[in-house]
């Protein structure tokens, strides 16, 4: 299917603004069917979930939308689906709770490669619970996170490996389908950060193994939440802590509070977006594989202009030729990465610069807390956002 980025284009009101926005992996831009879903969700009677009221009833359609939804675009189950106030909070939460179950000389496995959302949340759980730690290292040179480098270091004490389905920093796609068989073997579980990854491809959450698949809506064009997706069968087996009267349902007993309903109306809207990028037919996952595949060819064909154009006068990090989400990290000699990112911004290219909080990923490969620019394709980015970018980097190169 053809993918009509002047028509996608169309539906973002702050690209008004004129600026060039590469700064969708710290969160995307928003449609204006989302903000209007938004909107008229607040504008509707809402009321606490139940069955009397119209305003009851609108709520707890909002709410299974939202997991249907948020199901079909993650080949999950709307029973397993989590919904937070972000990854970070999600992750916290379901960290302290699988604790419980660890005892002394147990032991979880993170990345180098990570955002700090999926390394901290399991370190300060392990030294809570005596549990020790182990981090698996990927290629500086090549951004690769072999697979050998999570599996040589299961045992039959490894409890959690939390790994990332793509490097928010380099945009490296571990091959997750290929750890989990090894790391259910030990006996372990799989919590899969998929933040940077879904907003970019299809994704398929039982055929990757994972146990749990967090995300985040804001990055594929929704409003600020998260999500996890999980078996419901595991979540039933998972004892959070939680309000005496709070219902003790799955996945309900997950979620703490009153959902936010117009950020779920919104996610809903996001994901109905995103499956209508191009003009599909069937059931919505099915037009969501047709929509994300048609997104990832765009998304490419944007990154290879980009590289190409930025090869010379920056130093991409990370190899162009593996496969990875359209991000790129660079830097440029003698020019702070902060000075980068203000020139830049002042040219109206948005492109920030830092670790995102990708912090032992940053240091691992010598960039520091310092970080590098990021620059990262969205499914409304064209050719002259490109262009833009490289003409601004040429600049700031000549001074």
């Amino acid at each position: 299917m053809p993918f009509d980025v002047a028509a996608v284009r169309a539906h973002f009101p702050a690209l008004r603004e004129g600026v060039a926005h590469f700064d969708g992996p710290g969160g995307s831009q928003v449609p204006d069917v989302v903000a209007k879903a938004v909107a008229d969700a607040l504008l509707s009677g809402l009321a606490n979930r139940g069955s009397i009221t119209a305003a009851e009833l609108r709520v707890e359609h909002i709410v299974a939308s939202a997991r249907q939804a948020a199901a079909d675009l993650l080949g999950a189950q709307p029973s397993g689906i989590i919904f937070g106030r972000s990854m970070t909070q999600l992750t916290y939460d379901l960290s302290r709770t699988l604790a419980k179950q660890w005892r002394p000389g147990d032991e979880v496995i993170v990345t180098k490669l990570d955002h700090d959302a999926n390394v901290r949340p399991w370190v300060q759980a392990a030294e809570a619970h005596d549990v020790r730690v182990r981090w698996a290292e990927f290629d500086r040179a090549t951004g690769e996170l072999p697979v050998s480098a999570v599996t040589s270091l299961l045992t039959d004490r490894t409890r959690v490996v939390a790994v990332t389905a793509a490097s928010n920093l380099l945009g490296t796609r571990p091959s997750i389908a290929r750890i989990t068989p090894h790391a259910r073997k030990a006996g372990a579980l799989v919590y899969v950060d998929g933040v940077h990854l879904t907003p970019h491809a299809w994704v398929d959450v039982e055929a990757m193994g994972a146990d749990f698949f967090a995300c985040s809506p804001y990055k594929f064009l929704g409003p600020h939440m998260g999500i996890v997706a999980a078996r419901p069968t595991l979540l039933e087996t998972l004892r959070p802590d939680k309000l005496l009267p709070a219902t003790n349902a799955v996945p309900e007993r997950f979620e703490y509070g009153t959902l936010p309903y117009e950020q779920l109306a919104g996610t809903t809207a996001a994901i109905d977006f995103l499956a209508g990028l191009t003009a599909g037919t069937g059931p919505r996952r099915t037009r969501l594989a047709q929509s994300m595949q048609a997104l990832e060819q765009h998304e490419s064909a944007m990154l290879k202009r980009m590289e190409a154009g930025l090869s010379g006068v920056a130093r991409l990090h990370g190899s162009p030729n593996r496969d990875r989400t359209p991000t790129a990290l660079f830097t440029m000699d003698g020019i702070p990465p902060a000075e980068i990112y203000r020139e830049l911004a002042a040219r109206g290219v948005n492109a920030p610069a830092g670790t995102f909080y990708a912090l032992e990923c940053a240091r691992w490969l010598g960039l520091g807390d310092a970080g590098a620019v990021r620059a990262g394709v969205a499914p409304y980015t064209d050719e002259s956002d490109v262009d833009r970018l490289i003409a601004a980097v040429h600049e700031i190169s000549r001074g």
